[in-house]
């Protein structure tokens, strides 16, 4: 017997459970990295920060790029 094509509704359902399932994902993964990126502040002795001038400093960093910040940090 032919198999008859998956309904709107069906498709519309499992999509929707792929997205629950993929935003799930992309929860436990944004903490992983989150406790990674937190691992290596420590390390560096950025724990002495005020996390407003850490977050600062970060989005400041990500608009000038990685690498014009670091030309801009490196001594004269």
């Amino acid at each position: 017997m032919a198999r008859s094509k998956p309904s709107a509704r069906d498709a519309l359902r499992k999509l929707r459970e792929q997205r629950e399932e993929l935003d799930a994902r992309e929860a436990r993964l944004r903490e992983e990295a989150a406790t990674e990126l937190g691992r290596l502040l420590i390390e560096c002795g950025a724990e002495t920060l005020e996390p407003g001038a850490l977050r600062q400093l970060i989005r400041q960093s990500m608009t000038l790029g990685i690498d014009e910040t670091l030309k801009r940090l490196a001594p004269a």
